[in-house]
């Protein structure tokens, strides 16, 4: 018999994993401290899902292959054609339909590398100046919730802001239900394969008998390991969830080229997750250095003011949170992926998340690291079974 392979945290990275292993036969245990599985892809309950933070996948990687051939992200949603028309970049206060001409510019400029031990605006600023140099770092912050993006390597931001905002996008895919519904799909793929998956149970110790595959964040990670050196650079952002009567005047997406805000409707690829009629949108705000959270949500309800009209009036769902070192690895310049807490830590323990060691960007990072340290993990247990043969 094999011996068992214990994955510790239930959410993307951890189902990820634990999926993975028992696709080879390999016995896998699944603990999860919260009642429920998911992590952060978890949702509120219907009528309105609203998630921690923006779900989306990019359809560009090994990590959407493995789901798509699983799937998991079956049931895609499509926006309409005029939401097009919906688009808006902030600038000076005003929304535009069309970003500033700087911004144009470094969009088609995809054949460009940029350096990895320079920061992204000193190195943008010598290209365009710095005004523009502002507004890119602003533009990508949507996906590293970081107030100061231009601080970071210009390698990492170039690469982001070419795969999100790039001539060639590679295509943001929806599913229908949010994250909850992958997530979902998922969880039950686990049960079909017989892993053992125990809720409510926090592990504070780490088993002996076999391979481990830590599945957490990196601040329960040290905890449990001991080992102060796991720690990274993360994002720090305000959110606000809205649902309102639907109103022609509405924005779908408004990129804050002022403030490094987001705003995005849900709705507009996926009615299932609103009540008929109303409009669900998620905003974010990075938080700045020494800003207080309630400052932050103050900035944010100025960016609904001018993506959502009256939306105080028309509001049907309201919820705030902050999203604090949720967003994936931050690279700071002079460091790549490479850098992040290794995967494989010894003694046949392994760590993955959105913070390690793997390609990609959040929630990317916790699925190619998850099949990094589940392939491993289950060569150990072939190994050692082949030994006591």
């Amino acid at each position: 018999m094999r011996t068992p392979i214990t994955v510790i945290g239930g959410g993307l990275a951890g189902l990820t994993a634990a999926i993975a292993v028992a696709e080879t036969g390999t016995p896998v245990k699944l603990f999860e401290a919260h009642q429920t599985l998911g992590g952060r892809g978890r949702a509120t309950p219907p009528p309105h899902v609203a998630h921690e933070g923006a779900h989306v996948f990019y359809a560009d990687g090994p990590h959407y292959t493995w789901l798509k051939e699983r799937g998991f992200v079956a049931g895609l949603g499509w926006p309409a054609l005029s939401g097009g028309f919906k688009l808006a970049f902030r600038t000076d206060g005003r929304l535009r339909r069309i970003p500033p001409v700087g911004m144009l510019r470094a969009q088609s400029r995809r054949w460009l590398t940029a350096p990895v031990d320079v920061d992204f605006h000193s190195w943008a600023a010598d290209r365009w100046g710095e005004r523009t140099a502002t507004q890119l770092a602003n533009a990508i912050s949507v996906v590293t919730y970081d107030a100061n993006t231009g601080r970071l390597s210009a390698a990492f931001v170039w690469d982001l802001f070419q795969r999100a905002l790039g001539p060639r996008v590679p295509g943001v895919r929806w599913v229908r239900g949010g994250w909850q519904r992958t997530i979902d799909r998922m969880a039950e793929r686990a049960n079909e394969l017989g892993v053992l998956v125990e809720t409510g149970a926090r592990v504070t110790e780490l088993p002996t008998d076999g391979p481990v595959i830590i599945a957490t964040d990196l601040d329960s990670a040290r905890t449990l390991l001991g080992d102060e050196s796991l720690r990274g650079t993360g994002g720090f952002a305000a959110l606000l969830d809205l649902a309102v009567t639907a109103d022609r005047r509405d924005r779908h997406i408004v990129f804050d080229l002022d403030e490094a805000g987001f705003h995005e409707c849900y709705t507009m690829q996926d009615d299932t997750i609103a009540p008929a009629g109303e409009s669900l949108y998620q905003l974010q705000m990075p938080v700045r250095d020494n800003e207080s959270r309630d400052s932050a949500h103050q900035r944010l309800e100025r960016l609904a003011d001018a993506a959502i009209p009256d939306w105080r009036s028309r509001t049907t769902f309201h919820r705030t949170a902050t999203a604090k070192n949720r967003t994936g690895a931050l690279d700071l310049p002079g460091t790549t992926w490479r850098d992040r807490p290794a995967i494989d830590r010894g003694d046949n323990i392994y760590l993955v998340g959105d913070m390690v060691a793997a390609p990609g960007m959040r929630g990317e990072i916790s699925i190619n690291s998850a099949l990094t340290a589940a392939t491993s993990a289950v060569a150990v247990t072939a190994r050692t079974r082949s030994e006591r043969t």
